[in-house]
Parts: structure tokens; sequence; C-alpha cells
């Protein structure tokens, strides 16, 4: 696939860049260049390669699932946060409606 100045000037105009004539002539070969690049990725064989998703192995470190672990922070604490909210109604926080 090989672009032309016609088609710089349509992608330009696509993407609201101004592009001069001059600009134009010089990136005809650019994006020429580049799609030939992304030609030549695509001959590349990678049947034998597994998807990853980085280089190097990575591992979630996971906290245990402990309920109640933080006095704090803990759960179980509804009315205590539900002091401090404005309006409460049935256990939730209340909030002015916003949809009709």
């Amino acid at each position: 696939m090989s672009v032309d100045t016609a088609t710089v000037a349509k992608i330009a105009s696509l993407a609201r860049i101004k592009v001069s004539e001059q600009e134009l002539e010089a990136m005809v070969p650019e994006l020429n260049g580049i799609l030939a690049w992304v030609e030549q990725l695509g001959e590349v064989d990678t049947s034998g390669v597994e998807p990853m998703t980085a280089v190097i192995p990575n591992t979630l470190r996971l906290r245990d699932d402990v309920i109640d672990a933080d006095p704090l922070t803990g759960g179980n604490r509804r009315d205590a946060v539900l002091a401090n909210a404005p309006a409460a109604e049935h256990g939730f926080f209340g909030v002015p409606k916003v949809i009709e």
C-alpha cells in the first residue's frame, strides 16, 4: 500500500492539521516508509510465540481478605459512618434526586 499527496492531504484534513504543500510532499515518502515497515512486521512468523502482558513475569501480591481486621476501618461500622451523613435513609446516604 502506498499513499500519494491527495491521501496525505485528506488525512491531514480529517485530523484537523494544517499542512502546507511543501510539507505534504515531504510527508508522502515518510508515510510510505512507515506503511512498508508495518507490512514487513506482518511477515514475521509469530505462531509459536505466547502472548504476554509484560517482558518480565509479574504476580499480584494480594493480602488476605479479613473482615474487621482493623477496628477503625473494618466492617460493621455503618452507624458510625452514617452519623457523619447530612441525611441518612434506610441505612444508606441520602442524596438529592437528579433524574426525573
